[in-house]
């Protein structure tokens, strides 16, 4: 987004140099460079992996160029001109990828797991696992990205959660952590001049500028009610990525009444096709993101199809096993018939590649996108249980709507998941189970466990769970 043609120009001659100087090979290398923002001339190599990487996932899944496989074709002999394009089944793999949209990568911490973990970012891996955002704009990509992180925000900003404290913004500028995203967003809206952000960041102007952007659409929108925002202004923010619950946040009124106002004024939202080729050739493979404009290039078929919910990003307590599992509930579902549709938003798993369901939607794993993808394909049913807690925890959202839910209904997902209901249901039928009991702090866990351990007479086991924390 920031560098000249000239610099992309000499990175990539700087690449194909750097992978003739370390020998021959076929296969998968990814280079990484550092480029000094004042003076353009001065590159570094900060690393070269001579392999298909994690990084290179994140690649395939932005162009749609399936780096992986066409790197195992030539490492067994072919060349790039013999191999099709998978995308558009018509041209060869000899071609860089043409985007006409803006991808955002943003990782995944889990810092709040463990307590007393130094949380400073530097040049040590500490992420979890990833999310990536697709839009027409740098704008809406990142808020897409933000949306789809699972940390308890409507994405970036407009939720009420916002830090307040200009001593501990500062502090956060200075010294980045997973959240300073966030907090550059709320230096802005409070009003910390933009040269003091730069200057504690060293994060490039362009960049800055589109964040404070943001922040001025949001001062506009609060000026109105549900009643008086204009369909100019509800597009604008539509455009650039703000959420329904953000813009009702903003107006001070329900998620659902925004939805109802912006398609009482026409703004819908439209799918666009990943194609690698920015539209010049036909897309066999229906890989889409979504956007607000006008052509919609997702043409819903009317075989019968099901909706399969992904996990969303990797983070502790939720990992690849969920997506093996999204995965071969899209394979069991097309031996069945039905025509199958994944919505996930990571791009390190198998359910994101382009060719496993029938139609994938790479998008947040968030009520909004999943109802209006919803809305649009009609599918017969939702299957929520292969995608752990961010699929499950849209199951009575599910049920309010009237969606129906293939497999275990909602009322049997909660019975399952209180524990106190549960236990009682054994009761009632007479199944022998466990003395339980739920605590809240340390007094009562004391407490609990004399009780149990004088009852029982054997040794008592804790649940976890994503609350779950330790101070031993």
């Amino acid at each position: 987004m920031t560098l000249s043609d000239r610099t992309y120009q000499q990175l990539r001659d700087l690449a194909i140099k750097c992978m003739n100087g370390i020998g021959q090979f076929a296969g998968g290398c990814n280079i990484q460079f550092s480029v000094n923002p004042n003076d353009e001339n001065e590159i570094i190599v900060i690393e070269i992996n001579p392999r298909v990487s994690r990084s290179s996932a994140l690649a395939s899944k932005a162009t749609g160029y399936p780096i992986a496989k066409i790197a195992a074709k030539l490492a067994i002999g072919y060349n790039l001109d013999e191999l099709q394009n998978q995308i558009t089944k018509t041209t060869s793999a000899f071609f860089e990828p043409t985007i006409d949209y803006v991808i955002v990568k943003v990782p995944r911490w889990n810092f709040d797991k463990f307590k007393g973990t130094d949380r400073h970012l530097g040049l040590q891996m500490k992420s979890v696992g990833e999310a990536m955002g697709i839009g027409r704009s740098f704008q809406e990509a990142l808020r897409k990205a933000c949306q789809s992180l699972e940390i308890k925000r409507n994405g970036l900003g407009a939720d009420g959660k916002e830090l307040t404290n200009q001593e501990a913004i500062l502090s956060s500028l200075k010294n980045p952590s997973w959240n300073r995203l966030f907090h550059i967003y709320d230096a802005f809206k409070m009003g910390i001049p933009f040269k003091t952000i730069q200057k504690l960041t060293r994060i490039d102007a362009w960049f800055l500028n589109q964040i404070e952007e943001l922040v001025e659409l949001e001062k506009e929108i609060e000026k109105n009610t549900l009643d008086t925002i204009s369909r100019d202004l509800m597009l604008e923010a539509k455009q650039k990525g703000y959420a329904d619950r953000q813009v009702a946040h903003l107006l001070r009124c329900l998620e659902s009444q925004v939805h109802s106002k912006r398609k009482d004024m026409g703004i819908h939202r439209v799918y666009k096709l990943v194609d690698t080729c920015a539209a010049e050739f036909e897309a066999k493979t229906p890989y889409y993101y979504s956007t607000f404009e006008t052509e919609n290039e997702s043409i819903a078929s009317d075989k019968k199809k099901v909706i399969i919910l992904g996990s969303g990003p990797n983070r502790i307590g939720q990992g690849i096993e969920f997506d093996y599992s999204c995965v071969h509930g899209v394979l069991a579902a097309k031996e069945c018939g039905y025509e199958t549709i994944m919505i996930n938003c990571n791009p390190e798993t198998v359910s994101t590649d382009f060719d496993i369901a029938d139609k994938l939607y790479f998008e947040p794993v968030f009520w909004e996108h999943i109802y209006d993808i919803i809305l649009h394909e009609k599918p017969v049913g939702v299957i929520v249980q292969l995608g752990g807690q961010t699929a499950l925890k849209l199951a009575e959202k599910l049920d309010k709507y009237g969606i129906n839910i293939i497999g275990t209904s909602f009322a049997s997902l909660d019975l399952a998941e209180d524990r106190g209901s549960f236990s009682n249901l054994l009761k009632d039928l007479g199944i022998p189970y466990p003395k339980f009991g739920v605590i809240e702090d340390a007094d009562q866990a004391v407490e609990l466990s004399k009780d149990l351990a004088s009852t029982t007479g054997t040794s008592i086991h804790v649940l976890g769970g994503q609350s779950m924390k330790s101070d031993q």
